[in-house]
């Protein structure tokens, strides 16, 4: 495979994990299969939003379904997903951080 396409194929996952509710419902995955209505209750996002987020996800390998029964139970594929998610969380509390040591070092240059 050329980079290119890797590229692009990289991308793609970035972007079908950088929505805020596919966000909430990977983490709400964290621990194990859940059902749509497992999930909804976790997140609270509706059903119906759920679903097509749910689908989305599974199109693009992110999510798997078992089905039992009457029901759907959904689990994340691969666990370096959410390592991977627990990276990026971890990138961004430092960089906040940093940031709120900026500011706060600035204020108190200002007031001494």
């Amino acid at each position: 495979m050329q980079n290119q396409d890797f590229y692009l194929l990289h991308a793609e996952m970035c972007k079908t994990i950088s929505n805020p509710k596919r966000q909430a419902i990977l983490d709400s995955l964290r621990e194990g299969e859940l059902t749509v209505g497992e999930i909804v209750v976790k997140t609270g996002i509706p059903q119906a939003n759920i679903s097509q987020h749910l689908s989305l996800l599974k199109d693009k390998g992110i999510v798997v379904v078992r089905r039992h029964g009457n029901n759907s139970f959904y689990s994340i594929s691969n666990p370096k997903i959410i390592e991977a998610y627990d990276l990026i969380s971890e990138v961004l509390i430092n960089s906040l951080s940093a940031k709120n040591k900026t500011i706060s070092d600035a204020i108190e240059r200002d007031i001494n």
